[in-house]
């Protein structure tokens, strides 16, 4: 933590600890970790320790994907920065800020009303369509 706490200092725009480092349940095959400061909250998403296929959990691809996405004023999480130093955590990693909001682990969304749903699946299609609509290649992800 103290080596984290030391990176962010020196490479995320505002960050103050002390750091408290909290791992995520999820994250897919990624792990996955709350950051949380006095003032701020982050995530930090990293390559799993050990040997990997070289192309695996490529979490400076994400790091790529989300910085253009942003760029263009997409709903995705402001991204801070991205460490290829291994020696930093043992792995790479890139941090992005926290972003309140629900998760739905069950896609049938059970307890929400008919209304409800509707509205998520909506909202879901409209998402997708709006990220489908940009030309890869004119945002820097060619």
């Amino acid at each position: 933590e103290a080596a984290l706490d030391a990176w962010m200092r020196a490479h995320v725009s505002g960050y103050a600890g002390p750091l408290t480092v909290r791992q995520f349940k999820g994250g897919q095959s990624n792990p996955t970790y709350e950051l949380v400061t006095p003032s701020a909250a982050y995530v930090l998403r990293r390559k799993p320790p050990g040997v990997l296929l070289p192309s695996a959990h490529a979490v400076d691809r994400e790091f790529q994907v989300i910085s253009a996405l942003a760029a263009q004023g997409f709903p995705v999480a402001k991204p801070q920065a991205l460490c290829l130093d291994e020696t930093v955590i043992g792995s790479i990693f890139y941090v992005m800020d926290k972003v309140e909001g629900r998760i739905f682990w069950d896609l049938k969304l059970p307890g929400l009303t008919p209304a409800e749903r509707r509205a998520v699946y909506e909202a879901q299609t409209d998402t997708l369509a709006r990220l489908h609509a940009f030309d890869p290649a004119a945002i820097g992800l060619g």
